[in-house]
């Protein structure tokens, strides 16, 4: 493959040099060129934790090149702000704010910076947030939309439109985009939008289906209401917390959308504004399915997730403005076709001994296993639908006396499969690039690169745009000699409360609400609190300052 020399204005070696500082496209000396003709369109599509070796074993089995392989433009380096081998929440950060961070921070700086050629003074402000490209979207005035296959809540969706210090914090992920004003979210996560008592519910009462419904949005909770919906604003939530995996989906959750139905629905939808749109969709659950070592799963997702690729290419390609990228956030589970058993006859095994005992697997691990009886009494009839069919004495025996059934079904299929793993976890390698359309990246680029590439062709910068919207409160209040301080008489909805003389306004966390003598007005970003201190927009000072 021949590769461009040139990568967004500069050359490719000052490129990588600059992409690791974490500030990638801030400096006066480099600035991301727009070659369309108006600020374009945006499709960020993020398969997370997905390795090369992954994709491969996916095309495989498909028997075809993937849409993925004919938009396949570069490399990208995943590594976080303390370590080679990077978290979703700080990967995810990276691709949304292009700033790196630490292990399970979500859109804010981080506190520790070891990582060679990283800038260091990002340290120098730990946990301030920082501006993502959805809000830089919102803010000119285009259509934004987020999709993940796992809880909306989750890491990567979180990074694309939340600030916290820790990804496992829903209440306030969930708050946060409700009261972004995003025009479409679709996925899992309906557990975090509403108080209970199951894992992921609200603990701070507030019922956000019941805010969706004040905001005008129609809710969706299964494929069809979603196909049939003609509304600019909807929410779908189709499972208290993730999708089922694709593979398993008409066994097991038939009233599901697919991902590539979700992506097509979506730029439908979004693509009516005038000023553009722009989309993240997330293919979460390879990520899943790599953490277990179950090949099965990786591939039945992959295949979902380069159908998605697939809606946004005919899109883009017959809009001719709008810009697709589409990449993982990280590696994992060092997948690979070849294990210990081939490393002496690896040069005669032919493709079929790989994939054709992958064939045989009808249901992911997470699927089978879903429809293992409590007395395990049907457990060959489940190893059969995950490809163990007429299983040997040895291997009866490994089933019969598991105490791990998840980690010995992997086992044996993968050794079918001649499939290894070096890992149950991420892994640091850099990852392929896809990319198409107008500004589109090419070459070996670090992650930060990707956010500041679709500020650019959105018209937009990412570091004034963090200036505009996140200022320390007692710091964005101090020219005027207003009084701030944080109410926290209920400890799960602190207030933000700032007085001048009579004017007194509270700016309730993770909403984009000033309520200033009782009367209520809405600011065009969220407020947010961020390890203890408030963070609040320019904007939200001007309104004060104009309040009486």
């Amino acid at each position: 493959m021949k590769l461009n020399k040139q990568v967004m204005g500069v050359t490719l070696a000052s490129a990588v040099a600059l992409g690791s500082l974490g500030y990638y496209g801030q400096s006066d000396k480099v600035e991301a060129k727009n070659d369309s003709k108006k600020d374009a369109n945006v499709i960020m599509l993020v398969m997370d934790g997905t390795s090369a070796g992954a994709t491969n074993l996916a095309k495989w089995y498909k028997g075809e090149p993937l849409a993925l392989d004919s938009i396949m433009t570069g490399g990208v380096s995943t590594h976080s702000a303390e370590s080679a081998i990077t978290d979703s929440a700080p990967a995810g950060t990276a691709l949304a704010t292009g700033n790196k961070t630490n292990d399970k921070f979500v859109g804010v700086l981080p506190k520790v910076v070891n990582t060679p050629g990283i800038d260091s003074s990002l340290a120098n402000n730990p946990y301030k947030p920082v501006a993502n490209v959805l809000e830089g979207a919102k803010l000119n005035g285009k259509a934004t939309g987020l999709i993940a296959t796992s809880e909306i809540q989750h890491a990567t969706p979180a990074a694309f439109s939340a600030h916290v210090t820790q990804r496992s914090e829903y209440d306030n992920i969930a708050e946060q985009q409700v009261y972004q004003g995003i025009d479409v979210v679709l996925g899992g996560g309906l557990e975090a939008l509403v108080p209970g008592t199951a894992g992921n519910n609200r603990e701070d009462g507030e019922n956000l289906v019941e805010v969706l419904n004040d905001k005008g949005y129609d809710i969706v909770e299964d494929r069809n209401e979603l196909l049939n919906t003609k509304s600019s604003k909807i929410w779908g939530s189709f499972a208290p917390n993730a999708l089922a995996y694709d593979m398993d989906r008409e066994k097991t959750k038939s009233e599901e959308p697919t991902l590539a139905e979700m992506t097509d629905k979506a730029i439908k939808t979004l693509s009516k504004d005038k000023d553009g749109f722009f989309l993240m969709v997330e293919g979460s659950k390879v990520d899943w399915a790599a953490h277990a070592n179950d090949p099965i799963g990786i591939i039945s997702d992959v295949l979902a997730f380069d159908d998605a690729v697939k809606e946004a290419l005919e899109f883009a390609k017959k809009d001719k403005n709008t810009l697709v990228i589409a990449v993982t956030d990280h590696g994992n589970s060092g997948i690979t076709i070849g294990n210990i058993n081939t490393s002496g006859t690896y040069s005669n095994i032919p493709v079929s001994e790989y994939i054709n005992p992958l064939k045989k697997a009808s249901m992911t691990l997470e699927g089978a296993l879903s429809k293992l009886k409590a007395d395990k009494s049907n457990l060959l009839e489940v190893a059969t639908l995950y490809g163990i069919d007429k299983p040997t004495e040895a291997e009866k025996t490994a089933l019969n006396e598991s105490e791990n059934l998840s980690k010995t079904f992997v086992q044996l299929l993968s050794n079918r499969a001649n499939i290894g793993f070096s890992t149950g976890g991420h892994t640091g390698e850099d990852v392929f690039l896809y990319s198409y359309g107008p500004n589109k990246p090419v070459g070996l680029i670090d992650n930060t690169a990707i956010a500041h590439t679709m500020a650019s062709t959105m018209g937009f910068d990412l570091k004034k745009l963090s200036e505009e919207l996140y200022t320390e409160a007692s710091e964005a209040f101090k020219s005027n000699k207003a009084t701030v301080k944080i109410d926290e008489s209920d400890k799960q909805n602190p207030v933000l409360v700032v007085t001048k003389g009579k004017k007194v306004a509270e700016f309730p966390v993770n909403k984009n609400i000033i309520k200033v003598n009782g009367k209520v007005m809405e600011l065009k970003s969220i407020t947010v609190q961020s390890n203890g201190k408030f963070y609040v927009s320019k904007e939200a000072v001007q309104l004060f300052d104009k309040a009486k």
